[in-house]
């Protein structure tokens, strides 16, 4: 586990009301580096991602960001100590112009306007800051969700199920940009998926989730794709 960690998750316990789903998981992720977990539908791959942004409460362990443990932060809290989360299903603004989606996230640091890196990541939001989230295909509004995430000015970006519900075409363009994110900001990202082949897209590291725990890691190099879809399969 590498001591330099952004994010650094030590015996995490998390769950809903009597039922504990994560059973004491230990993880950490370098400065710019993408780990996606992987798993099957109900593994613990959501409630992994709430507990770190704070939707979920953690019961026992730390969760690390540079050094500061956030587990028993409010959710606003991590979001300015740095960590930004893309949901599930995107949850964007449908009634709100792209622009005005991708501002609500510049309260984290009060800045005034949206960082021209987002636009020049994602063109397609330039030519329709005016238009309404709602009026976006699937794709582009996951792109306005992790530009959102981005004005946050994040130190760890997470992403739930990313390729959900969008076309193949798109989901290739999703991974050039979030690769593109990584190197550009610097930016560590864990995202959860099903689709393996998008995961080892973007992975420098896989973890496979299964039954609330950790078990199977590996360097992308080091992937055995037979052995990880096995854990995929129903």
């Amino acid at each position: 586990m590498a001591t330099d960690a952004m994010l650094k998750v030590t015996d995490l316990h998390a769950g809903y009301g009597q039922s504990e789903v994560l059973h004491g998981l230990n993880f950490s992720v370098a400065p710019a580096e993408i780990v996606v977990v992987v798993g099957r539908n109900g593994m613990g791959k959501t409630t992994l991602m709430k507990s770190l942004i704070g939707m979920v409460p953690v019961r026992t362990g730390t969760i690390e960001l540079g050094g500061t443990d956030v587990a028993h932060m409010k959710t606003f809290q991590r979001v300015v100590k740095g960590i930004a989360f893309v949901p599930q299903g995107r949850m964007i603004f449908s009634n709100m112009t792209v622009r005005e989606n991708i501002e609500t996230g510049l309260f984290a640091h009060n800045t005034p306007t949206v960082p021209p890196d987002i636009y020049t990541l994602f063109p397609v939001l330039q030519e329709m800051k005016a238009r309404r989230g709602g009026n976006l295909s699937g794709g582009q509004q996951q792109m306005l969700a992790i530009a959102r995430a981005l004005a946050t000015d994040p130190k760890v970006l997470l992403l739930d199920e990313p390729t959900e519900g969008i076309q193949p075409s798109i989901i290739l363009e999703l991974a050039r940009t979030l690769k593109r994110i990584r190197d550009e900001r610097g930016l560590s990202i864990v995202a959860s998926e099903q689709v393996l082949s998008f995961a080892l897209d973007i992975a420098d590291r896989v973890l496979v989730l299964e039954g609330g725990n950790i078990v199977h890691e590996d360097a992308r190099a080091d992937v055995d794709e037979e052995k990880v879809a096995r854990y995929l399969a129903v």
